[in-house]
């Protein structure tokens, strides 16, 4: 395939040569029809700006047994590279751990999909604070991470609470972090900062 990147929720349907970044595929998560047939004939209009989407990496090395043993994740970019362990991930110890790795990746993708959301609507927003926070539990014989609760403030001039709480749901809806962990249950609070 390739071309144009597809939507939250689309499908690469093409109709003259370019694709229809409308349609849903089977009806999961998506952005919301207004934003998506916005955004997709604002794509239409300058086609020159899509690209491919790159592919991004993340690094980890882990060394000795699980309990005593000790790693580094690090990202591509290498803007950030840290410590973790057994100690940092299930207990208090130094380090970081997947779980505030993804809560912060979650609260990133999450709050730039709501900045689209709300620019595509006419308002655009000044500051938007997110918290993702990412629960691990126990569960059978395994850990499992079981809950995401992501807590957002924003700062949008001219938009009603409800409108807002409507674009914070499409966001949580249509952001890709939250379509790949679809399999845990995610919560939203957002509240419009007066």
């Amino acid at each position: 395939m390739g071309g144009a990147p597809v939507l939250p929720g689309g499908t690469e349907s093409r109709e003259n040569g370019r694709p229809d970044l409308t349609r849903t595929g089977d009806g999961g998560s998506r952005l919301g029809a207004a934003l998506r047939g916005k955004l997709a004939r604002s794509l239409r209009e300058s086609p020159a700006e899509v690209t491919i989407m790159p592919v991004r990496k993340g690094f980890a090395v882990w060394e000795g047994p699980f309990r005593e043993g000790k790693g580094t994740v690090k990202v591509e970019s290498g803007l950030f590279e840290g410590p973790y362990s057994a100690s940092s991930r299930f207990e208090s110890g130094q380090g970081t751990n997947p779980e505030e790795l993804i809560g912060a990746a979650h609260a990133g993708c999450f709050s730039m999909a709501l900045a689209l959301g709300l620019g595509l609507k006419g308002t655009p927003p000044r500051k938007i604070e997110t918290t993702a926070e990412v629960k691990i539990e126990k569960v059978g014989q395994g850990f499992k991470i079981t809950s995401i609760v992501l807590r957002t403030v924003g700062d949008v001039p001219g938009l009603s609470e409800e409108g807002f709480l409507a674009a914070a749901k499409a966001a949580k809806e249509g952001c890709p972090v939250s379509q790949a962990l679809a399999a845990t249950d995610i919560s939203l609070y957002a509240e419009l900062k007066k």
